[in-house]
């Protein structure tokens, strides 16, 4: 059983610029061929400031900070047992290349099913960009297997 006592706990924030290179590299991993996220021209043309972040690469700036995954050791996870249950995104203003952002995250729950058997820890991250405006929130739920 995890400490519920962690729910709240704020990690340490993370700020991180969206870089043009790492973008490409995203979008041809993840298969994206659209020329809106690797073309500045294209991405202007279509009203953007600079190239945009495709709608899951907000992930990818979770990892820029120093910890890969902090909650494993706030949590002492074992991560062999742990899984990824979900991901949700909500954007409110695009983020684009060139952009700074303030990546804050927190612990939002923590449960248990099946009588302990599985342990649920819902992370929430919010994204604000350099002018100060909530860019966009994520919430992922881990999952941690105990048998």
């Amino acid at each position: 059983m995890l400490d519920k006592s962690k729910i709240g706990h704020e990690f340490k924030p993370v700020h991180t610029l969206v870089e043009l290179g790492k973008l490409r590299f995203f979008a041809k991993a993840t298969g994206e061929t659209k020329p809106l996220y690797s073309n500045t021209e294209a991405a202007q043309a279509a009203g953007y400031s600079g190239v945009p972040i495709p709608p899951t690469y907000l992930f990818s700036l979770d990892l820029d900070s120093d910890e890969l995954l902090p909650v494993v050791s706030v949590l002492d996870l074992d991560i062999g047992r742990v899984l990824h249950g979900t991901q949700e995104f909500e954007y409110f203003a695009p983020i684009c290349v060139g952009d700074q952002i303030l990546v804050t995250s927190k612990i939002k729950d923590i449960f248990d099913k099946k009588n302990g058997a599985l342990d649920f820890v819902v992370l929430e991250n919010s994204y604000t960009n350099q002018q100060g405006v909530l860019a966009a929130k994520a919430t992922c739920t881990l999952v941690q297997r105990n048998s």
